[in-house]
């Protein structure tokens, strides 16, 4: 771990706050959104913030939220995907980022408050990604935006939610020109390296990810795989998705998913870019009060996003 790092895990450490897992869901939930709103760095200023409502094919609204660093018509958009296990988080927990994005990739960025567990376990959220992609393509033109050029991105959760959403894009014919995505969670079946040395004493920890999985009643048991839409990784082919571009952090649980994910993708032929964050834990994009990496990454992602839609 940087000293950076470390100084901010032992100040959490001494705060005394329970983990995530222990506080119920309710308080869970305002506490990830406490913890991001004083932990991230300061918010960049944009000319277009357009809150939005998605309707659903079920009937239940999606509340959605727009960024862009002006008002003329025909920017790209990304459709971004909150972290969060599927049971925290939200579109304020992932503002921060929206608006980095927004401004230094120049481009239209919208998040969306999709459903979380245990009210509504996976896939409700792949279900209302899917929706917000097809209501960009729908409807996107009428709000100045130009759903030719679509990107998806997401961090851990959402994250998952990118790659599988990729997936099922690639089959309904639907052409995106990046998959980005921070320490996504790619598969809960196979206990990796990085899963064993980083379980225990970090933000994210074992502890809280069978929490997670519980409340989103999937049942990991080592050697057999989940729906392959929870574990992209497992998806019964790679080939002719879009590009992809994966941040990781070091010292995660995950990092060896996103290796894993690389590879899958890169085996089948898809063009992948894996940027390593050196020292760095899970979530540390939320954290740029604290960790200089956390603006680094968020300007990585920009870039990687600006050259794909451009």
């Amino acid at each position: 771990m940087n000293p950076a790092t470390r100084a901010l895990l032992d100040n959490i450490r001494r705060a005394g706050f329970a983990p995530l897992q222990q506080q119920g869901v309710a308080l869970a939930r305002l506490s990830y959104r406490a913890g991001v709103g004083a932990s991230e760095g300061p918010r960049t200023p944009v000319e277009r913030v357009d809150p939005l409502i998605i309707p659903s094919p079920e009937g239940h609204p999606i509340p959605a939220r727009l960024w862009a660093p002006h008002h003329h018509p025909g920017l790209p958009v990304v459709l971004y995907l909150h972290g969060g296990g599927f049971v925290v988080g939200g579109i304020d927990t992932c503002e921060g980022l929206c608006r980095n994005l927004a401004a230094q990739a120049e481009v239209a960025v919208l998040a969306i408050d999709y459903r979380l567990a245990p009210e509504h376990p996976f896939p409700a959220a792949l279900d209302d990604t899917l929706c917000a992609v097809r209501w960009l393509l729908e409807e996107g033109r009428t709000h100045g935006l130009d759903p030719d050029r679509l990107a998806l991105a997401g961090d851990s959760a959402g994250g998952t939610l990118t790659a599988t959403a990729a997936h099922l894009c690639r089959d309904e014919g639907i052409a995106l020109r990046l998959q980005a995505m921070f320490y996504p969670s790619v598969q809960r079946s196979l206990i990796t390296g990085s899963h064993q040395r980083f379980a225990r004493g970090l933000l994210l920890d074992a502890d809280l990810m069978a929490w997670f999985d519980q409340l989103n009643q999937l049942h990991a048991t080592p050697g057999q795989p989940l729906d392959w839409r929870r574990e992209p990784l497992n998806a019964p082919t790679h080939r002719g998705l879009a590009p992809a571009w994966i941040g990781l952090a070091e010292c995660d649980p995950l990092a060896d998913d996103g290796r894993l994910y690389a590879d899958a993708l890169m085996d089948a032929g898809v063009p992948v870019q894996v940027q390593h964050y050196p020292g760095t834990v899970h979530d540390f994009i939320n954290m740029g009060r604290f960790l200089p990496q956390a603006a680094q990454a968020h300007a990585d992602m920009a870039r990687a996003l600006k050259a794909a839609l451009d």
